[in-house]
């Protein structure tokens, strides 16, 4: 597992999807970030980090769009079968190094955040008498990160799974696109919708209402199981699909 997962993340950068990754992630939450608080002068990061999971919509593809699909187009599928690692090794290892850089990315960009922190010293140094807190909620940041986190990690198995047994790379990026549009989505769908229990189903699919808890400073453990669920579904999937394939 460990030799698949280094040999992933050196041809993240060995090519430039790596770079494009974190370039794009990096300068968009940045850019998003100063649009959403200090420009817009306000402290709730809610709005930022909502935007952050449809970013990810577009995002994510480019980081599994080619862990699988590349294999095939280099006609190297073969020897990952007869490689001395089990099928859930070679699975997780790729896993692993896409969420490692979607990780990373995603620690990084906390630096925007901190001219808020900047700005609120500022202006509680000009209001010495006045008790009131001035700053951005920190418990709201924190669970906002942890929900990303988990979203990214269920986006990257959705990719992976779908990488699997795509035959190229752009068409496992157009169909795991339209796969968390779907999940980001279908929300919206709510709202057209009379009917309570479809309402309470679509609610319980939709990734946006449940990382509503998360904008709200919640720490919602329900949502996490949901998560790491979605993530675990797909990972077995492609081990399934790989499995197949080995004795085919």
């Amino acid at each position: 597992m460990f030799a698949i997962y280094k040999k992933e993340m050196r041809s993240y950068f060995t090519n430039p999807i790596g770079y494009v990754f974190c370039g794009i992630f990096l300068a968009f939450s940045a850019i998003l970030c100063c649009y959403t608080t200090i420009l817009s002068k306000s402290y709730d990061t809610s709005a930022y980090f909502t935007l952050m999971i449809f970013a990810l919509v577009i995002l994510i593809p480019l980081l599994t769009m080619r862990l699988f699909s590349e294999e095939k187009k280099m006609r190297t599928e073969q020897l990952l079968l007869t490689a001395p690692v089990t099928l859930t090794g070679m699975v997780m290892g790729k896993f692993c190094a896409a969420f490692s850089l979607f990780f990373s990315c995603v620690a990084v960009s906390c630096i925007n955040l901190i001219p808020l922190y900047v700005i609120a010293a500022a202006e509680r140094g000009n209001m010495a008498y006045d008790t009131t807190y001035v700053g951005p909620a920190t418990a709201e940041i924190i669970g906002c990160m942890i929900g990303m986190v988990f979203i990214g990690a269920a986006f990257i198995a959705i990719g992976t799974f779908i990488s699997s047994f795509a035959e190229n790379q752009l068409a496992a990026a157009i169909t795991t696109m339209a796969v968390m549009v779907a999940l980001t989505g279908i929300g919206i769908i709510s709202n057209f919708i009379n009917v309570y229990w479809i309402r309470v189903v679509i609610s319980w699919i939709s990734v946006v209402d449940r990382f509503e808890n998360f904008s709200q400073g919640i720490f919602d453990i329900s949502a996490i199981v949901y998560f790491v669920s979605l993530a675990f579904l797909f990972i077995f999937l492609t081990v399934r699909v790989y499995e197949k394939r080995r004795w085919s």
